[in-house]
């Protein structure tokens, strides 16, 4: 079959990307294809996010293919206009199956379904669950009622199959299709720069309240092999012509014994790589930091997230403030720098508590620092808790961005967190002792863009936009009748399916 996979844009594409210019590939769009394509079918994938197109020009790229199938994957903040390219298809041509997946219509399948342009969603994990639907689509076989992990409507009644076990083992996945991605628009701070794109490992142990990973690739930790891994950036350093790679694992660390094992394997082969990649502060010491910079890492991401370790108990984030700061020390002796994520706004805390982490954001020797918004994606246990309390005053998922503040707090209102992630940036990255660094460093330009982007996300309206960059359909009437759709379903019929986190467990 002729499958056309779409990665939805967003309807404000401006703020996606938040405040550091990164536009990443859709990596599990390209295991899928991958998988796809070893069974036969004749696979294309379009970026629309990082293309910029809109929905309209999406849908036309797409029906200009002639597919058999069409695929949308989208997060929250691109999930309408992933429902508006449905709406097109069915108008043009009410045979083609249409498909999504992604974490926010895995939690929220019934809003997706409602919409009345989309036939399937698979659930979570997607190659598996998705090669048997195509399969089935084109074939009738197996019975969709016995493909787990995808829901559907039959007879007027939703029909969820049940929730498919995970990968155990994801050495058995190809390598993603790259091949099908626009591999020259992927940047680092708006900079046209050649990057490898690298997925190590799936799930989360930890389960924070806000993040969706934990939820949608499940609790369990599972990655690959070293050697498989390092076989892969081998084959794109030669195939893209650059050696500098990103991971895009929450962790990459949580297993010591594979990261002395990449790091041998790296060395051992003479490659000569720079890489960044992500891990948490509980889960490094010296022999790892050591085995990461001799391995060509050059930058690490950390989530320290807030000031005390009352908040970093409540989100569940399992880690202490004194382990932070040992870890941003230990990795900057090693000769690694640090990126630290902050976010402001969880809904017991206070203008203080806010004000309080970004001083200590500031007091951290980072190199870099990111702030955001608690938002409450659906599917996380955040999410309910908003919902219990009723906290959530935008249920535009468009502004869903984690830079645009949607719930307030107890203490707090929506305007005095937006105005509190403004004046985070300012007061961390204009410090004149920070500026000075960055001159010695040579980077001023740079920090300059990552404030100015940031601002922009933030007060959008203080910033001019033209027609285009808002794109044709920013105010058209087929938004309208999408919100007017998903305000009456939320009304009548919003479930959450995730109820495992009950309003008790709350002690605020």
């Amino acid at each position: 079959m002729k499958v056309v996979l779409i990665y939805a844009p967003g309807l404000r594409p401006l703020e996606i990307y938040q405040s550091i210019g990164v536009r990443a590939p859709p990596l599990g769009l390209a295991y899928i294809a991958a998988v796809l394509e070893g069974l036969g079918h004749k696979v294309s994938i379009i970026d629309a996010s990082t293309m910029g197109y809109t929905a309209k020009a999406t849908f036309r790229k797409a029906i200009s293919e002639n597919p058999d199938v069409i695929g949308i994957s989208s997060v929250t903040p691109t999930v309408k206009s992933g429902y508006l390219i449905a709406k097109y298809i069915k108008e043009y041509d009410s045979s083609i199956p249409v498909i999504m997946g992604g974490p926010h219509v895995s939690a929220l399948y019934n809003e997706a379904l409602s919409t009345g342009y989309v036939d399937y969603v698979v659930i979570g994990e997607g190659e598996i669950t998705t090669s048997e639907l195509i399969n089935y689509l084109e074939r009738g076989t197996p019975d969709r009622k016995k493909i787990k992990g995808l829901a559907y409507i039959d007879d007027s009644k939703i029909v969820f199959t049940g929730r498919r076990e995970f990968i155990k083992n994801l050495d058995i996945l190809p390598k993603p299709a790259r091949h099908l991605l626009p591999m020259d628009k992927y940047t680092v701070f708006n900079k046209p720069i050649k990057i490898i794109h690298i997925m190590a490992s799936r799930g989360c142990p930890y389960g924070c309240i806000y993040c969706s990973t934990s939820y949608y690739w499940g609790r369990r930790y599972r990655i690959r092999s070293a050697k498989l891994v390092v076989d892969e950036i081998e084959e794109a350093m030669e195939k893209y012509n650059t050696n500098i790679v990103v991971f895009s694992d929450d962790e990459l660390t949580l297993s010591k014994r594979w990261v002395l094992e990449f790091s041998k394997e790296v060395r051992e082969r003479g490659l000569d790589i720079t890489y960044s990649c992500g891990s948490r502060v509980n889960n490094v010491d010296r022999e790892i930091l050591n085995a990461l910079k001799k391995s060509g890492c050059s930058i690490i991401y950390y989530g320290i997230e807030s000031y005390n370790n009352r908040d970093l108990k409540l989100i569940r984030k399992g880690i202490t403030v004194e382990q932070a700061i040992r870890a941003i020390k230990l990795t900057k002796e090693i000769g690694i720098e640090v990126t630290g994520s902050f976010i402001l706004g969880f809904p017991w805390q206070t203008i203080d508590d806010m004000r309080k982490t970004v001083e200590f954001a500031s007091k951290l020797n980072l190199d870099y620092a990111q702030f955001t918004v608690a938002t409450p994606y659906p599917g996380t246990p955040l999410f309910n808790l908003a919902r219990i309390f009723r906290l959530i005053e935008i249920w535009d998922w468009d502004l869903y961005t984690t830079v645009q503040p949607v719930m307030r707090g107890f203490k707090f209102t929506i305007k005095q967190l937006g105005k509190m992630l403004s004046w985070a940036y300012r007061n961390f990255y204009l410090r004149p002792q920070y500026l000075i660094k960055q001159i010695l460093k040579g980077r001023l330009e740079t920090m300059t863009d990552i404030v100015v982007s940031a601002l922009k996300s933030i007060f959008p309206k203080l910033f001019k936009r033209s027609t285009e960059d808002r794109g044709p359909e920013y105010r058209s009437e087929d938004i309208a009748e999408i919100e007017n759709m998903l305000y009456k379903f939320r009304r009548n019929n919003l479930e959450v399916r995730d109820t495992r986190v009950a309003s008790s467990q709350y002690t605020l």
